[in-house]
């Protein structure tokens, strides 16, 4: 018995499918003489090609003979240039694709010096990446260019706010309702799971049921301060978004009045700017990208500052690549632990999951109590929410 093959479509359509793969697999690699296509590309084709091999192609711009003939790296030195080369990409590509290749040719291209002039911020894609960059290249910036970076940083910075800012306020603030347990609480403020536990004692088998002589459950936070949060921030500049998405979250926990928050950023030096945390733009424009690492000292003066140890989340985001003192590094760490405090580790606050950090020092944690892991800014809520309460720690699985 014999089976004739099955026709997938008329042979025009199977042309143009063959037609559309030699497209793809053009764009992909590139139009070298090996790339065995022999597929020419015309119109927007041809442009979003020139703008691909602009950024990742290999060779000298010279050797281009016709335009998506041969893949040619290089977008030149001048502000024109990179202009147009930004105005195509956003012609051809979405904003997420855009700000992958943006951050693509800061790196590879080395055109970070170019984002010092006002047009070239102006026709960027704003994104948490390019504002690490801004701030890194803040000291050398010059006044004409200062203030078009903040009004960039700002836009990207009231985007994060609106995206996190409700979720956030809400999660803490049952959090805060939750922690502030009362003995007599009203029918519909019972916590019944802690008040069955409370009185198991007093169970009654003939008749299979508890007795609850003590009520346990949840009070309602007043406007006093009813917990303190530290951030304790590494601005090195493998941190830059970690630095950024920080600042957002210290100015959203202040704008809380049941919680003080302290923000602290450190390198070899340590740097308190509490005092601009209504602004989370002056915030970033106060850190310095970039340096050494001495998380003891910056541990050492957050440790400085804590007034009721018990009330008290401490925050630490940092690759944990520490300069100073090892081991007087993890003896305040459980000190703090000791008082009371809830300390947390955070090796990354971004959606770019764990970068490089020392394992050494993560386990050195982990044993203290303390484990160290990244963690999402969607996470970041739920992740107070557990230390404002002293519940286990949301820890990702990926950990």
């Amino acid at each position: 018995m014999t089976t004739e093959p099955m026709e997938t479509g008329t042979a025009p359509e199977q042309a143009d499918a063959v037609a559309e793969r030699l497209r793809r697999w053009r764009l992909v690699l590139g139009g070298d003489a090996a790339d065995g296509t022999g597929h020419t590309l015309t119109g927007r084709d041809a442009g979003m090609d020139a703008a691909l091999s602009s950024l990742y192609g290999k060779g000298d711009r010279s050797r281009t003979g016709r335009a998506g003939r041969e893949r040619s790296a290089g977008l030149g030195a001048s502000a024109p240039s990179v202009a147009r080369w930004l105005g195509d990409i956003r012609t051809y590509f979405p904003s997420s694709v855009v700000q992958v290749m943006q951050r693509d040719a800061i790196d590879r291209l080395g055109l970070s010096t170019l984002l010092l002039e006002p047009e070239m911020l102006e026709a960027v894609e704003a994104d948490v990446h390019l504002v690490g960059t801004l701030l890194s290249l803040n000291k050398a910036m010059p006044e004409t260019t200062k203030e078009t970076a903040r009004a960039v940083v700002r836009k990207v910075v009231e985007d994060l706010e609106k995206r996190l800012a409700t979720r956030t306020r809400a999660t803490l603030t049952g959090a805060l309702d939750r922690s502030a347990r009362i003995s007599r609480p009203r029918h519909h403020d019972i916590d019944w799971n802690r008040t069955i536990a409370a009185n198991l004692k007093h169970y009654l088998p003939e008749y299979r049921t508890i007795v609850p002589e003590r009520l346990i459950g949840y009070g309602r936070a007043s406007q006093s301060v009813k917990k303190e949060v530290v951030l304790c921030i590494d601005q090195s500049g493998s941190m830059a978004a970690s630095v950024v998405y920080a600042s957002v979250f210290g100015a959203v926990l202040a704008s809380m009045r049941s919680i003080s928050t302290r923000l602290v950023v450190f390198d070899t030096a340590v740097v308190d700017l509490t005092d601009q945390l209504d602004d989370p733009v002056d915030v970033l424009f106060g850190t310095q990208l970039g340096g050494g690492t001495d998380i003891n000292r910056a541990l050492a003066y957050c440790q400085s500052q804590i007034t009721r140890p018990s009330e008290t989340v401490v925050v630490l985001i940092s690759d944990l690549y520490e300069g100073g003192i090892r081991d007087e590094m993890l003896k305040r760490v459980a000190a703090m632990k000791a008082s009371g405090v809830q300390f947390v580790t955070l090796l990354a606050l971004s959606d770019e999951g764990a970068p490089a950090y020392d394992r050494e020092h993560a386990a050195a944690l982990a044993a203290l109590g303390a484990p160290a892991f990244a963690c999402t800014p969607d996470l970041f809520p739920d992740v107070m929410a557990a230390a404002i309460e002293k519940r286990p720690l949301p820890i990702p699985d990926t950990v």
